[in-house]
C-alpha cells in the first residue's frame, strides 16, 4: 500500500556543503509525526524541501501517491498539503475573521482582490460562514473581530494555524508552532493541533524546537542529526536511544 506521505533518499547540497543527505521516511494518513534535532542537524532545509521551498538535488518527496517535489508551492498546497510558517503571514489591517475567509481563496482560483473586497457577493457568505465555523471549532471566536496586527504573538500564531486549515489541508505541515510562546499559549496550541487531526483527521507533520511538546504531542518522531536520520520511532523510543541523547548532549534541549 502506497504511504500517504513519503520522503524517499532526499538529498539537498548547497555547493560543497550536504545539508540534508539521503533521508527517507513515511508518514501514515492521519498520524501527528515530529521531525526533531540538535541546532544543525537540517531540519529547515528539509522542511523547506518537503514543502516545496526548496529542489531536492536528489530523491522525491511524495503526496497520495504523486510526487510533488519540484512544484512550486501553490500547487502542492491545492492538492492539500499546506505549511505554515514561524513568522505567520497575516493580514494586519484584517480582523480574524477577515483573514480566515480570505485565505479559503488559496485553494480555489479566485483573485486576491476578489477574495479581499468580495465581489462575488454569494461566495463571500460562503466563506465567511466557513471562517465562522473554524474559529469557533478552533476556539478563537471571541477575537474574531480584532485586528491581526493587535493579537497577542501566541494568537497570531493560532491565526496562522485558522488560516493554513481554512484551505481544507490533508496534510499540514507546521514550522515550529510553538516558538516563542509561553507554557500556556503552548498548552493551547498543543490543543489545538490535536482537534484538528482527530475530528477533521488532517495529518500533521511539524519540525519543532520544543521538545517537551513533541514528546506529548507526537506519536511517532524522526530525528535528524548532521543532514540525516539519526533515530525514528515512538516518543519512549527516542527517549531511550544513546545516539538520540549523545546528539542532544551540550544542547540546550532536553529529550526527558
Amino acid at each position: 500500500m502506497m504511504p500517504f506521505f513519503s520522503v524517499e533518499n532526499l538529498t539537498k547540497k548547497f555547493g560543497g556543503l550536504i545539508a540534508n543527505n539521503n533521508i527517507s521516511m513515511d508518514v501514515e494518513q492521519g498520524e501527528i509525526r515530529g521531525v526533531i534535532g540538535p541546532n544543525g542537524a537540517g531540519k529547515t532545509t528539509f522542511f523547506n524541501l518537503v514543502s516545496g521551498f526548496y529542489r531536492p538535488t536528489s530523491g522525491k518527496v511524495s503526496f497520495k501517491g504523486n510526487t510533488i517535489s519540484g512544484l512550486p508551492t501553490n500547487k502542492i498546497a491545492r492538492l492539500g498539503a499546506v505549511r505554515t510558517f514561524q513568522r505567520a503571514a497575516l493580514f494586519s489591517d484584517f480582523t480574524v475573521l477577515e483573514n480566515v475567509s480570505i485565505a479559503q481563496h488559496l485553494k480555489t482560483n479566485s483573485s486576491l482582490l476578489n477574495a479581499i473586497f468580495g465581489h462575488d457577493n454569494h461566495r463571500e457568505v460562503d466563506s465567511l460562514e466557513r471562517a465562522e465555523e473554524i474559529i469557533e471549532f478552533l476556539g478563537i471566536e471571541r477575537d474574531r473581530d480584532t485586528m491581526a496586527a493587535n493579537l497577542s504573538h501566541g494568537l497570531q500564531r493560532q491565526l496562522g494555524v485558522a488560516m493554513a486549515l481554512a484551505t481544507e489541508p490533508e496534510l499540514l505541515m507546521l514550522d515550529e508552532p510553538v516558538a516563542g510562546m509561553n507554557s500556556g499559549e503552548k498548552a493551547i496550541m498543543v490543543g489545538m493541533i490535536q482537534k484538528i487531526r482527530d475530528k477533521w483527521g488532517v495529518t500533521v507533520l511539524l519540525v519543532e524546537h520544543d521538545m517537551r511538546t513533541v514528546m506529548n504531542l507526537c506519536e511517532k518522531i524522526t530525528v535528524l542529526d548532521f543532514g540525516q536520520k539519526l533515530a525514528e520511532g515512538s516518543p519512549d523510543d527516542i527517549r531511550s536511544n544513546p545516539e538520540v541523547v549523545e546528539a542532544y548532549l551540550g544542547a540546550d534541549d532536553s529529550v526527558t
